[in-house]
């Protein structure tokens, strides 16, 4: 049995969840709404608030499908009712981003400044400390949206190994290298 897929979810009280008989799992709550497609293979089971998932068989496809589907659904509850969030830091003289709307603006160092259109799931605010480096937060009730955007924007300028300087996630540790050592 798959360690992840056996766990039972249970469903919070403020969600509701529907499957209809394509395997489309729907679930609302109070930060809106997320629809996955379920492999046919799974059979998805409601009683009371726990929702279980089961695989007809120990066929390796069925086995690695089972884990999927529970954890894509765990993380549909969790966002559809909690929210996820990530902060990404602009490291660097003069890295800063600012936001229009859902439009990013940044600046990374380059001759021209890098737009980048957020999409309309994702609410973003912009944290520009004097002298201290901007910090970019993100909120979404989409796991899978969040972490896509949130690794788009670090492509931009992703962080160095000698002086750190990019863009990088809070509280990440970066492996640092030592520079060139003079000669002897």
């Amino acid at each position: 049995m798959s360690r992840i897929g056996k766990l039972p979810i249970t469903i919070p009280a403020n969600v509701t969840i529907n499957i209809s008989d394509e395997n489309l799992v729907t679930v609302k709550g109070p930060l809106g709404e997320l629809k996955q497609q379920v492999d046919p293979a799974i059979k998805l089971e409601i009683e009371g608030n726990i929702l279980t998932a089961s695989r007809p068989n120990d066929e390796k496809d069925n086995r690695s499908k089972h884990g999927l589907y529970r954890a894509l659904i765990a993380n549909m509850l969790i966002g559809v009712s909690e929210g996820f969030t990530t902060q990404q830091e602009f490291v660097g003289v003069g890295y800063k981003a600012e936001l229009n709307g859902q439009v990013l603006d940044m600046s990374l160092g380059f001759s021209h400044s890098v737009l980048f259109e957020l999409p309309k799931e994702i609410q973003a605010e912009c944290i520009n400390e004097r002298r201290g480096n901007t910090i970019l937060k993100m909120k979404s009730a989409d796991k899978q949206l969040l972490g896509q955007v949130a690794a788009k924007i670090r492509s931009f300028r992703p962080p160095e190994p000698y002086k750190g300087k990019g863009i990088k996630f809070v509280n990440e540790e970066l492996r640092r290298k030592a520079g060139k050592s003079a000669k002897v």
